[in-house]
């Protein structure tokens, strides 16, 4: 947006399409501005910008626009806190001699967005938490745009095809606050639709097949890990065990933790005096971020082939059949700050199953861990159709 779009806003009385911020002293109330401006239940398909150094007069409040406060608004996209992940900008402007911070918050293409759980709407100057009525006008909005993958339909697919206890029982209550869900007697086919499961017309998503599918792999081929456990260093050495590990998202993970645990050996050792060291092949968090990453970021489209995990002898090889995508190149995957999603749904499904705490820092925390290990650093080969992460086996000193 252009000074003069802005300073239009700055200027007018709080709207639905702007907010103004003193400072960044309540963090949270800047991440309910940006979950209702993300919603747009206006429809106005303009974005929304929350001010921060203006008074609520519209003076300026002369506080120092610093790189540290610019960088908390930009973590408020990757926090995991709101979802699905909003798109925003976040920029240190001049207008009328104020240095202000500027988030420019877009629409997003697949509403209802929450934050802490609760769908978060703009009336006017005031902002509110959406009625079930609203929350139905938000996710009807979805017919007519141009939807990610992961919430397209499966025509296919029936309500039947959910495990609605573990939807119930697992997923709901960790999606959606507890206030809100004892205020809103909404159907169960209104929360499928609400959360992405279901399009507005009752066809279940690709997400609700992966996340709560009773075979998720019977629509999406892909939705697999084959396991590979062996004896050498080659391919062609022979098996020592194999796997396929299925199911819907929660229970597939937590497989996958199964077997590499499993599958990692233990060592102990004496130090000096009666202290016994217990040293592992691999790090375990180091190996979970790394299949989680090859399960978030793969490609589910136009493909069949499953995320693949080779155990050998002396190093893991982790095959995920999806390249870089969106900002993320050949040339800058791994750098710091440097992310993307494919599957921005999927995203959240993690989140809210408790997989991923914060987005972005997968790889950062996967080489950290290795470190602490005693483990090399990953080996990435990035390609374009496909990513192989190589993570070698602890030397013993």
């Amino acid at each position: 947006m252009n000074d003069q779009e802005l300073l239009t806003l700055l200027s007018d009385v709080e709207s639905d399409r702007a907010e103004r911020k003193a400072s960044l002293s309540e963090p949270d109330r800047v991440r309910e501005a940006i979950c209702a401006f993300a919603n747009d239940i206006p429809g106005h398909g303009k974005p929304g910008v929350i001010f921060i150094g203006v008074n609520d007069d519209g003076s300026c409040a002369n506080i120092p626009i610093t790189d540290d406060l610019l960088l908390k608004l930009s973590t408020m996209r990757d926090d995991g806190l709101i979802q699905p992940l909003p798109s925003i900008v976040v920029q240190k402007r001049t207008l009328n001699g104020c240095d202000l911070a500027v988030v420019l918050v877009q629409p997003s293409i697949a509403p209802p967005i929450r934050f802490r759980g609760r769908t978060y709407i703009r009336v006017g100057s005031r902002r509110a938490i959406a009625t079930p009525e609203e929350e139905r006008r938000l996710a009807e909005r979805r017919r007519t745009l141009d939807l990610p993958f992961d919430i397209l339909p499966v025509p296919t697919a029936s309500i039947n095809d959910f495990d609605l206890v573990l939807f119930e029982r697992l997923y709901l209550p960790n999606a959606v606050a507890p206030d809100v869900l004892e205020q809103n007697k909404r159907t169960l086919e209104d929360q499928l639709k609400s959360l992405r499961f279901l399009t507005p017309e009752g066809i279940p998503t690709i997400l609700g097949l992966l996340v709560t599918g009773k075979e998720p792999r019977r629509f999406i081929p892909g939705a697999y890990i084959q396991f590979l456990r062996l004896e050498g260093t080659e391919l062609t050495d022979p098996i020592r065990s194999q796997k396929e590990i299925t199911g819907p998202l929660s229970q597939l993970l937590g497989r996958l933790d199964d077997v590499l645990e499993a599958n990692n050996n233990v060592s102990a050792s004496i130090t000096s005096g009666p202290i016994e060291v217990r040293r592992s092949d691999y790090s375990i968090p180091a190996l979970q971020q790394l299949c989680r990453n090859a399960i978030l970021h793969r490609s589910y489209e136009g493909t069949a082939a499953p995320v693949r995990v080779y155990w050998f002898s002396d190093r893991i090889e982790i095959h995920n059949p999806g390249g870089p995508f969106g900002q993320v190149t050949k040339e800058n995957f791994g750098q710091p700050g440097v992310t993307d999603y494919r599957n921005s749904h999927l995203t959240e499904a993690m989140k809210v199953l408790g997989y991923a705490q914060r987005f972005g820092v997968g790889i950062q925390v996967a080489r950290q861990e290795l470190q602490k290990n005693g483990n090399p650093p990953p080996r990435f080969q990035v390609d374009t159709a496909n990513i192989l992460v190589t993570v070698r086996k602890r030397k013993e000193k």
